[in-house]
Order: structure tokens, then C-alpha cells, then sequence
């Protein structure tokens, strides 16, 4: 998901902050982390190991280490040995930034939300691939390696032997046709296909276990993305489970057990209730941690897995840290004081309401907090977004809306460097609305840096004079002398900027801005907060004019998670186009033919004939069955002059802002902006931060000093 609503701050940003923020931001360079404005020479988290991640398999450690509790259990007979705990040959985790470190001590953070996927982002322990330096390489997860043909149709999974879960039974492939066959199959489970089950074509693969350890894939025509897409998200987490632990999760399901509810797919059934991990301390895991308690609306708290199935490169079985304990607050203001006061020790802002603005007070408390202020970069596309809805209801509008000329007009009337200096305290790079500036394909070659240079540039300059001169030329002018502009045919014209009624104020601040800019080359535009019950229905419906609260977060490559780029499904900037390309290819596509579009099950439209979005529709659809990367990357530029020509379609602000991570001094082997190959991929739900950087690497220097503790 792309919203980072959970990562803006709620408290208003105030513009005499501004250049108090800029400074401070400016002292937060990597090489600064550490330390403080008073010249504390504190390392904090600062590392001096090298950057990145190492992409050639490690070597199994000779021997093996574990916890001093879990060692105690051993010792008691309550715990087989750290050997026979161990796959054969486990996940030895790569990071060049880790050290050996020592166990004990717990994580105490703050979230806002217990029912969200947040924790599992913390925990990349049931990926069957995992992404290395920011997303650029793939490496092995629980598969330990993989194969597929040259036309990428057919792909081949090799699962690692003797991994097991969390309550010491054997996790074989078994689970994963649990979840297959069992769920997804199942006509009277709602879970559904992810992506990475489609061919190019969108049909559904067929998968096999040809034994415990192997799975195979078959697809009708090439699915060259597969293994990006085994990689991404956290699996049973915020993205698809890809397996259940068959042996616990059987037992709620009709098929083997007798006397399971009817209802036992649904809500009120008991299978959903008990497979969610994160909150059921019965449900078995692969991750580092399992859940140990759950407080809703309180607390979550996780315990060490003693049968997690990764090491460092010294033998150490992970993780390091005891507990991981979240504690839930929803206030933002609270949420500031936990970590103001001290009363945390630990704090990644993308899962709170803590943002840039709050920089300044953070970095005041650090001598008694030992909160160190550390910045990852975002790599998303753009900050708070504007993109009109291209399906909207009302003809007229919907006409202007698409014409490119228009905005076009609007994004030079946009001084982006205004929000840039009063949100974004002069972070990030300026731009029209992009994907986002790591992706892969930017920086393959010279041709591709030209590419992102020139999407970023293309309507990016403030220019209010050229902004009144296109909207002459297109018949948007003053009729009627009352200063506000209006429709070509004379009717009134107001802009709606629609937004979540309880949006983050980094959307509302910008909105303000924007509408300011707006107002001033004569167009009537007004904020318009909407109950966030059923915003979702009213885009796709076409009932709201504009998202105002949104921002483009993407993947490592623009193929993986294309919504952005192309429309394909209902929630972005064209959702009744984006819902028919979702029914083409079935019975629905020639269904309804003679009912209006909007009122057609799922509302959706035909785009028009040699327009853009079909256009767009046509690269994609070759992309998908493009075997050859640098022929995908070829497509993807194709892809991005139809959004230069005809667009823009997203009015961003800057992209690639900072995302404020507060790391206590005594905390070791968490990665800095200096350590990471690109400097951080915070942004994207799909590229998942901070999992990618294993948390359970993580320890601290003083265990005994940060036990059982934080808010309640």
C-alpha cells in the first residue's frame, strides 16, 4: 500500500518552524547521527563497516551459538540443540554493516495501531526471497535457490531442509498447498491469487510439490517478474501468506476437521482469527518472534522463536533481542512525549505520527533521552500527491479533467518549492510526479537517468504567466469578470480537493498551498474533506474529483507494482478504465455493454480508442511477457513519454524525502543512510522497511539496561 497517512505528523506544521527545521536537518547527515548540536562524540548508531549487503551466498558457519535462556532450555530438556533446531543450512545474513553482537534486552516503540500489519514489518522470516541493497538484488529466503526457464513460464523453487516453526514441527511444502489449494482454490475462502500466481496474460498458474522441498510453477505464457514478486511485501504479513502452518490451521477448516462452522470463512469464523500471527500466540511462525501477548487497543508484545532459521556469520542463532514490545498510541502528541520523555527506546516514525517537524524537538532531548535522530531516505516518487480523477462523474468536468493541456497549466501554476521548504524543510528533490527516482530502470544506463530526468522536469517549473496563457488557449478564462475562471462553455468551474476528513496535516498544509496557487490564476478551488467511510467508493464511482492525500510509493523497479504507472485497478488516478482492464478476458467484458458505465457491477469503461491509457495498457501488457530486463526497461521508458506527452497525470511535490528512525546509543547494528547501498528505500509497503534490514540483527551494547519496559 502507498499511503503513508500512519507516517505524517497530525500536529500543525508551523511556517516559522521552517528555517529552525532546515538546520536541523542539515545536521543530520549521516556522518552526524551519532552526535549532537552540543558536539557529543557519542558513535550512536553510526557503523563503520562497508555499505551494503553481499550478494554471493555466505558460508554455513562451523558452529553455532543461542540465546543464554534458550541454552537453559536445553540444558533443561525443554529444547532440543541449537544444531537441531537450525535448517541445514540456515539463512546467514549477509549486511555488511553487522557485527557480532550479544543477546538479551528488549525493543520498547510506540504504534499507532494494534490491528494494522505494522509489526510484521519488522520480520521477513516467511519471504520466500528477500531484497538486498534497497532492492536492487535478490537473494535467497526460505528458498535456497531457484531456476526458471529462458521464457520464464516455468520456475522452480528449492526450499531449504529442516527449517521448522515456531512450536518445533517441520515446515515442508505441505504448507504452502495448504494455503494454495486450501484457500486460494477455495471458492468459499475470500483469499485470492497475489500477482506473482499470474502469467503475463493474468491467468492463473498451476502449482505443484513435487516433493517436500520443491514447489513448481507453470504459467501459459512468461511471468519474468515472479521472483521480484516472491520478494516483496512481508508474506502473511501486509502481503500474500504464500503458506499456514498446516499441522495448527487444519484444525479450523471443514476439510479435516468435522463439526467446523459454516461460517468458518468469514469474519465471524474462527480460521481468520486464529492464522493472523501477529495476534494470536497459538499460531505458529517462521519469523524471529512470535507473539506473546495481545492487549488490543494496548499493547503487542513478541517473544524470541527459538526455531528461527537464521544466523550471522559467526554461528549466532537471531535474534539477539528478547522481546520486540509495541506499545499502542494513537494520540500523536502522545506519541511525542513517549519519545521525548524517554519512555521508548526505539522509534521507526513511518509506523507513528512523528514527522520532519518534530526533528527540532527530538534532537533538544537527545542528551537525556539517548534517542539519536537517524534519517533513512524514502525513495518514493513524490510526498503529499495531487492526481484528478480521470473517470469523474460529471461530463463536463471529466472532459477538462482529461485534457492534458489543462494539467499541465495547473502544474506550472504549482510552487512546489513553497511546500518543499514549508512540509518537507527543503528535503528531497523537486518534481512534477514521478515513480520513484531509485527505480532500477533510471539508472541501467545514461538513456534511463534521461529518462527520470526528464519526467521529473516536465511541467515542473513555477510559471504562473505560461499557466494563464495555456488556460486562454484552451477556453478556461474569466466570462463573467468576477476574477474566477470558468468552463469553456461559460458554466461555473471549482476545483475540489478532496481529502480524508482526518488526513494528516502534511496534506492538509499542502492542500492549503495549492489551493492558494490555484486561486491565484483565477480557478475556484476549495479543500474538501471527506468522511474517510466510503472515500474509497467514492473514487471509484467517480463522485470525487481529486486525491489529495496520497503519495506515490513504489518498488524497486516500476514493473512490480505498476499502479502508478498504469492503470489497472480502481483506486488511483483512473478507476473506471483501471476496473475494465481488471475484467478483460472475461465474461464481465461483454457484459453490461448497454449500461452506463457508472452504474455497470463493477463500475468500470472502455479507455478511449488510441488514447493514453490504452497505449499504456499495450507497453504494459508487453512487459509482462518480456523475458529480456532490458527490453522490460525499454517499455518502461516508452510507458514514461506517454505520461510526459499526455500527462501529468500525478502532481507531486519532492521526492525521496527522509524517514527519522530514533536509534538509542546503546543500540548497535542499525543500519545508517552511509550504510545503505542506496541509502534507504523506506517508502514502499513493498519493499518492506525496516524487515529488509533484520531487526534481529540488532542488540544491545548494555542488555541489562533495557529490559521489560516502556508505556503501557
Amino acid at each position: 500500500m502507498d499511503n503513508r497517512d500512519g507516517l505524517s505528523r497530525r500536529t500543525m506544521l508551523h511556517l516559522s518552524a521552517v528555517a529552525a527545521g532546515s538546520v536541523i536537518l542539515a545536521n543530520c547527515s549521516p556522518q552526524q547521527t551519532g552526535g549532537t548540536d552540543s558536539g557529543d562524540k557519542s558513535e550512536g548508531p553510526v557503523s563503520d563497516a562497508l555499505k551494503g549487503s553481499k550478494t554471493e551466498p555466505m558460508p554455513i558457519p562451523a558452529k553455532f551459538s543461542e540465546s543464554p535462556e534458550l541454552a537453559t532450555l536445553v540444558k533443561s530438556g525443554e529444547l532440543p540443540p541449537v544444531e537441531e533446531r537450525l535448517p541445514d543450512k540456515p539463512y546467514v545474513i549477509p549486511h555488511n554493516w553487522v557485527k557480532p553482537g550479544k543477546y538479551g534486552g528488549v525493543i520498547s516503540t510506540v504504534t499507532g495501531d494494534s490491528e494494522s500489519g505494522t509489526h510484521a514489518e519488522f520480520m521477513y522470516g516467511h519471504s520466500l526471497l528477500r531484497w538486498l541493497n534497497d532492492g536492487q538484488d535478490i537473494a535467497p529466503g526460505l528458498v535456497e535457490s531457484w531456476e526458471s526457464n529462458a521464457d520464464a513460464t516455468e520456475w522452480t523453487l528449492h526450499f531449504r531442509s529442516g527449517v521448522k516453526w515456531s512450536d518445533g514441527e517441520p515446515w515442508t511444502t505441505a504448507d504452502i498447498m495448504f494455503w494454495w489449494e486450501d484457500m486460494v482454490l477455495n471458492e468459499d475462502h475470500p483469499e485470492v491469487p497475489p500477482d506473482e500466481a499470474k502469467s503475463g496474460t493474468g491467468t492463473l498458474m498451476k502449482m505443484t510439490a513435487p516433493d517436500d522441498l520443491t514447489i513448481s510453477m507453470s504459467f501459459d505464457a512468461p511471468a519474468p517478474l515472479t521472483a521480484d514478486r516472491l520478494a516483496m511485501w512481508v508474506k502473511r504479513g501486509n502481503g500474500p501468506g504464500w503458506m499456514e502452518p498446516k499441522h495448527y490451521m487444519k484444525q479450523f477448516h471443514p476439510k479435516y476437521t468435522k463439526g467446523v462452522p459454516k461460517d468458518w470463512a468469514t469474519e465471524k469464523g474462527e480460521f481468520d482469527k486464529k492464522r493472523v500471527w501477529a495476534r494470536n500466540p497459538d499460531c505458529p511462525v517462521l519469523t524471529g518472534w512470535k507473539c506473546g501477548s495481545y492487549a488490543e487497543g494496548k499493547k503487542v508484545v513478541y517473544e524470541r522463536n527459538p526455531y528461527y532459521w537464521c544466523v550471522t556469520p559467526d554461528g549466532a542463532q537471531l535474534p539477539y533481542l528478547d522481546k520486540l514490545v509495541f506499545n499502542v498510541v494513537e494520540n500523536p502528541e502522545v506519541q511525542k512525549l513517549q519519545a521525548t520523555e524517554g519512555k521508548i527506546n526505539f522509534l521507526y516514525a513511518g509506523f507513528t505520527s512523528i514527522f520532519l517537524s518534530d526533528i527540532s524537538t527530538l534532537k533538544q532531548t537527545e542528551d537525556q533521552t539517548k534517542l539519536r535522530v537517524n534519517l533513512w531516505d524514502a525513495g518514493d516518487g513524490s510526498g503529499s500527491l495531487v492526481f484528478f480523477n480521470q473517470d469523474y462523474r460529471e461530463p463536463k468536468m471529466r472532459e477538462l479533467i482529461r485534457n492534458a493541456k489543462f494539467r499541465q497549466a495547473l502544474s506550472h501554476a504549482y510552487n512546489r518549492e513553497d511546500v518543499q521548504k514549508a512540509v518537507y524543510f527543503n528535503t528531497g528533490e523537486l518534481t512534477t510526479g514521478t515513480m520513484s527516482p531509485k527505480g532500477i530502470e533510471f539508472h541501467v544506463n545514461d538513456e534511463g537517468k534521461q529518462v527520470y530526468k526528464s519526467w521529473r522536469d516536465s511541467y515542473l517549473e513555477y510559471d504562473p504567466e505560461l499557466a494563464k496563457k495555456i488556460l486562454d488557449e484552451i477556453g478556461v478564462v474569466d466570462k463573467d469578470g468576477d476574477g474566477k475562471r470558468e468552463m469553456p462553455d461559460g458554466t461555473k468551474l471549482r476545483v475540489h480537493l478532496d481529502y480524508h476528513a482526518d488526513s494528516a496535516p502534511e496534506h492538509v498544509q499542502k492542500n492549503e498551498l495549492l489551493a492558494r496557487d490555484w486561486q491565484a490564476i483565477g480557478i475556484d478551488a476549495k479543500l474538501n474533506p471527506v468522511a474517510p467511510d466510503g472515500y474509497g467508493d467514492q473514487w471509484r464511482f467517480g463522485k470525487l474529483m481529486t486525491n489529495t492525500n496520497w503519495e506515490t510509493g513504489d518498488g524497486p523497479n516500476c514493473l512490480v507494482y505498476p499502479q502508478w504507472m498504469v492503470p489497472i485497478e480502481s483506486s488511483r488516478w483512473a478507476p473506471l478504465q483501471g476496473e475494465f482492464y481488471n475484467v478483460r478476458g472475461t465474461p464481465a467484458e461483454k457484459q453490461e455493454k448497454d449500461v452506463d458505465p457508472y452504474e455497470r457491477t463493477p463500475p468500470r469503461m472502455e479507455p478511449e480508442p488510441g488514447g493514453p491509457i490504452e497505449r499504456l495498457w499495450k507497453l504494459y501488457d508487453q512487459s509482462k511477457i518480456e523475458p529480456d530486463e532490458m527490453k522490460r526497461h525499454q517499455l518502461v521508458w516508452e510507458m514514461v513519454k506517454i505520461h510526459i506527452t499526455d500527462g501529468p497525470w500525478l502532481l507531486g511535490v519532492c521526492a525521496n524525502t527522509p524517514y527519522i528512525v530514533l536509534v538509542h546509543d546503546d543500540m548497535k547494528n542499525v543500519p545508517t543512510k552511509e550504510n545503505l547501498a542506496l541509502g534507504g528505500f523506506a517508502a514502499p509497503w513493498i519493499h518492506p522497511t525496516p524487515a529488509v534490514y533484520d531487526p534481529e540483527t540488532w542488540y544491545w551494547e548494555n542488555p541489562d539496561q533495557h529490559v521489560e519496559g516502556g508505556a503501557a
